[in-house]
């Protein structure tokens, strides 16, 4: 073969997987934030890549995921949502609490937004219809914020003989204020006493323990905020050593807790990561509507009960929806 014909079919080749490498679809990106740190809530990226792959999409495979963290401060997720618009992401997954979702919608109107919070998105502004969102943002509710009415019912049945129990909230969430009063009423309707503690960071717990002690709480109610799970270890030794029977709203303290009450937070993410995969199908935020709880766990240890010394009345054993023994 000559030279010049040699070189000439060399070029055309590489010219040839230039182009259809060119022509290759690129890999869409989801961008996700959240309140949380890495690492502590792997639930949520389970959830997340079981929607995912219910409507065929595979992380690393045919779709890449930007993570972005804001390690308990509420006040960094603008910045984070800022820098995936910046970053020019196909989807935002705003998770944990309705603060990410707000900062995304805050950041864009134009790019689709998905969220998964634990409050109502039409009082918190995310949304203006459940049933048609009508812009770029829809998602999955687990309306746990009001679930503390059932949450402060079951513990009082498992204590009936404590007359106040105490509410540990974050200081910083942007619905604690709600939670505090949700609480407040549903202890004054069973005619309990509510002493509320707040905290804003990990070495404030210890404190925290020391001031629900001087208020004479007999029981802890531990409100569910994506921050405070990055000190569920702590919180959770402190319990057991200030011996108080504790109702959480998050079945991951289940481990060594008492009881906990609340939707399924695996599934809701699942269906956020279903609406995420939709949405790289097609589909437009505006015609899915906000998807809300379906399944609700009550879980017991009744190994943490034999441990504080209590001992738990058998209808709540049926009522449960799991008990650790």
């Amino acid at each position: 073969m000559k030279r010049r014909a040699f070189i000439t079919l060399v070029g055309g080749a590489v010219a040839w997987s230039l182009a259809a490498r060119a022509q290759q679809p690129s890999m869409p990106v989801i961008g996700f934030f959240s309140p949380c740190s890495a690492g502590t809530c792997p639930y949520m990226l389970d959830g997340l890549r079981r929607g995912l792959a219910e409507t065929g999409y595979v992380e690393g495979r045919n779709v890449t995921i930007e993570y972005r963290w804001a390690e308990g401060r509420y006040d960094r997720l603008p910045e984070l949502a800022a820098e995936l618009v910046r970053r020019r992401v196909d989807v935002i997954f705003a998770s944990g609490s309705s603060a990410p979702g707000l900062a995304a919608k805050a950041a864009t109107s134009t790019i689709p937004i998905v969220f998964q919070t634990g409050g109502d998105p039409v009082v918190d502004g995310l949304v203006t219809s459940m049933n048609r969102p009508g812009t770029n943002v829809t998602g999955v509710s687990r309306m746990t914020v009001l679930l503390d009415s059932k949450r402060v019912e079951l513990l009082h049945e498992a204590v009936p003989k404590v007359n106040t129990f105490a509410l540990l909230v974050n200081r910083d969430s942007p619905r604690t204020d709600f939670v505090i009063e949700q609480v407040q009423k549903a202890a004054r309707s069973l005619g309990l006493g509510a002493a509320i503690v707040k905290v804003g960071a990990e070495p404030e717990l210890d404190e925290a323990f020391v001031a629900i002690a001087r208020e004479r709480a007999g029981a802890l109610l531990v409100n569910s905020d994506p921050a405070m799970d990055r000190w569920r270890q702590k919180t959770l030794a402190l319990t057991m050593q200030h011996a108080l029977p504790t109702m959480f709203s998050n079945r991951e303290y289940i481990v060594r807790g008492l009881m906990s009450y609340d939707s399924s937070i695996v599934d809701s993410f699942r269906q956020a990561g279903s609406y995420v995969g939709r949405i790289l199908k097609g589909e437009k935020p505006a015609d899915l509507p906000v998807l809300e709880p379906t399944k609700f766990d009550f879980v017991l240890n009744l190994k943490t009960a034999k441990a504080l010394g209590l001992e738990i009345p058998l209808k709540m054993h049926a009522f449960a929806d799991e008990v650790i023994e």
